[in-house]
């Protein structure tokens, strides 16, 4: 299996070296891969290296369907379900961390929760957590299950948690866990004016990618090159190490395709 040129060979390999370079916070779903190859990579990883050196979190609530459709299904069954299949696909018998990864549309949040609040008093995960939620669902999920995390899109250009949602959750000690802190590439300093984004590439459909609004974020981004400069290091770095240590912010998720540093 192969995505975007990346082997199972090497998805492997990096993760055993952010391991071995100290990460202990890995992040994955039951939907990275048609077939799990998220969750069995960190497995292949995590031999001969022991289970409580690393926090392992995954999500649930997500699936493929036939013709590689991704179908959100909040069911408390199906949730079950999935959880289970993780563990499986992870070798190990239980989760640190197991988010609900989008709600149902079709399910009121409150049953999804109670699916996971389940799986918490069964031991099969160690906390709970909800993603991609509005402060009003994050405010139901939690009403019906002990919430330790929220997992939500924030980095130095996306910042509208900080009116409401952010606030609450730090009076409710739920941690905020962001995603994104790199917005897909534009805040690392690499990216070309002209660059276009074909349709098959998420990122078009973004006004932050087009027209003025990319030049301007551009702008922004050759603001802080003089920054990373005089201190001595990268734009990425500057971005990352801002968003770690915004109010309320208890992991930023970045991600790697290559053993390699720096690359």
């Amino acid at each position: 299996m192969t995505r975007h040129g990346i082997t199972r060979d090497d998805a492997v390999a990096t993760v055993a070296a952010a391991i071995d370079a100290g990460i202990t916070h890995l992040d994955t779903a039951y939907c990275y891969g048609e077939q799990g190859e998220s969750e069995q990579a960190i497995r292949s990883a995590m031999k001969g290296r022991r289970r409580e050196t690393v926090f392992l979190a995954s999500k649930c609530g997500i699936h493929w369907e036939a013709g590689r459709q991704q179908t959100v299904d909040g069911s408390p069954q199906r949730l079950v379900r999935e959880a289970e299949e993780s563990l499986r696909r992870l070798g190990t018998d239980h989760l640190d961390l197991l988010y609900l990864h989008a709600p149902d549309p079709a399910i009121p949040v409150e049953e999804s929760a109670s699916a996971l609040a389940k799986l918490l008093d069964a031991g099969k995960t160690r906390s709970v957590g909800c993603s991609n939620v509005t402060l009003e669902q994050l405010q139901q999920f939690a009403s019906v299950c002990p919430t330790s995390a929220c997992q939500m899109p924030y980095n130095m250009l996306q910042r509208s948690l900080e009116e409401r949602f952010l606030p609450w959750c730090q009076e409710q000690s739920i941690g905020l866990v962001s995603y994104w802190p790199l917005m897909k590439g534009l805040l690392t300093g690499t990216m070309e004016r002209d660059r276009q984004f074909p349709t098959s590439d998420s990122r078009h459909k973004y006004p932050m990618f087009q027209g003025e609004e990319f030049q301007r974020n551009l702008d922004f981004v050759e603001a802080l090159r003089p920054i990373a400069a005089r201190l001595e290091t990268t734009i990425p770095a500057i971005v990352l190490a801002w968003t770690m240590c915004r109010p309320g912010i208890s992991s930023v998720l970045f991600g790697a395709t290559t053993p390699e540093p720096g690359r």
